[in-house]
């Protein structure tokens, strides 16, 4: 327990707090979009379970995160997968008919944040990991701080979603936004980035304008049909 006692402990611990901080508000938009398809009364445990099995999956995760990313494709597939997640989340938005709301499952909803978090935290966690220093201690310490400011993330962003719907359109944006800055992330184009760096914000627009098209477009399906 002398490590407690160095300033180099307490340093890096800030870091790795601070680094999280920075890179879970993505994931706690994620998060409070897959709990508004809940019933108010599970929307808590969702975040909760949600929020705990992120951080352990962060935890997992950063054993293998660098050798996952030096496979080329693999982030191609998960940009493509956290696509077609935001616009699950979005197009269903408009099924909010006052008491026939049809409310998702627990376990879909769980689901949804872990599939998220695996592809927008293979990045993250490697930032944490440097933070960390080779110390198993001070990284999951770190992380298991994180976890409340996750909570407190997710459960603000719920609030403010049922204030301002216009919000909801910005979390499926973001999440698209991130989707494509993960395809052109990938080994496989790091040539081709590095001589278009435009091509770095090109690919996140295009993705926050495809969650949003495609989820406008499924909203109206939707509508029809109920029609």
């Amino acid at each position: 327990m002398d490590y407690l006692q160095t300033a180099d402990f307490w340093i890096g611990l800030v870091k790795i707090v601070w680094i999280n901080i920075i890179l879970s508000g993505d994931n706690a938009v994620v998060i409070a979009m897959a709990a508004r398809s809940l019933p108010p009364h599970q929307q808590g445990r969702a975040v909760l379970f949600g929020s705990g099995a992120a951080v352990v999956l962060r935890i997992v995760l950063t054993v293998v995160a660098a050798k996952l990313l030096a496979l080329p494709y693999l982030q191609i597939v998960g940009g493509a997968l956290l696509l077609w997640i935001g616009v699950q989340l979005f197009g269903d938005e408009d099924e909010d008919n006052g008491e026939e709301k049809e409310y998702g499952s627990m376990m879909a909803a769980v689901r949804t944040i872990l599939l998220a978090d695996l592809v927008m935290s293979l990045d993250n966690v490697i930032a944490v990991a440097a933070a960390a220093q080779g110390s198993m201690v001070l990284l999951i310490l770190g992380l298991a701080i994180s976890i409340p400011l996750v909570i407190f993330g997710s459960t603000l962003m719920i609030k403010l979603m049922e204030r301002f719907p216009i919000i909801i359109m910005l979390g499926a944006a973001l999440i698209g936004w991130v989707g494509g800055e993960t395809i052109v992330s990938d080994v496989a184009l790091r040539d081709t980035l590095a001589a278009n760096p435009w091509l770095h914000y090109a690919g996140a627009l295009a993705g926050a304008f495809f969650v949003i098209a495609v989820g406008k477009w499924q909203q109206k399906r939707t509508a029809a049909a109920a029609h």
